[in-house]
């Protein structure tokens, strides 16, 4: 019962997926009866940040194992949960290049907006880290 399911559920959204009706919440209210279902498969991370971050994940946390992996996968599941896609790019951004010397860098440093989401983005990763079990 639970496989038919599961497999009526993709049969119904990968039209939708593949058309780009995903992507515009008006038109997958039209052509669906279950949007909340739906709207699951929908993520605004784009998946090339997304391997980005799990591989880095990965080689920060031993190496390439099926758990770390998938702990790592996790991870920035949770994080998608708490920061827009916006908010996270722009939050590591700061983060990479606050650590650049001199005026250059207090570009980065300084700001309260900055500061802000560098706080929020270590909020979520800590957050993460713990629901997911990084080792």
């Amino acid at each position: 019962m639970k496989h038919t399911l599961k497999i009526a559920l993709l049969a119904a959204t990968l039209p939708l997926i593949i058309t780009g009706c995903a992507n515009n919440p008006e038109k997958l209210a039209e052509n669906t009866a279950q949007p909340a279902i739906v709207a699951s498969f929908i993520n605004e991370y784009p998946t090339r940040e997304r391997v980005d971050y799990v591989l880095n994940c990965v080689a920060q946390h031993g190496g390439l194992t099926y758990i770390n992996q998938y702990a790592c996968g996790c991870k920035i599941d949770k994080i998608a949960e708490k920061l827009s896609f916006n908010d996270f790019d722009a939050a590591k951004t700061v983060s990479y290049l606050r650590s650049m010397a001199g005026e250059n860098g207090a570009a980065f440093r300084d700001p309260k907006k900055g500061q802000t989401l560098r706080k929020q983005l270590k909020e979520a990763e800590d957050a993460a880290e713990k629901s997911c079990f990084v080792k």
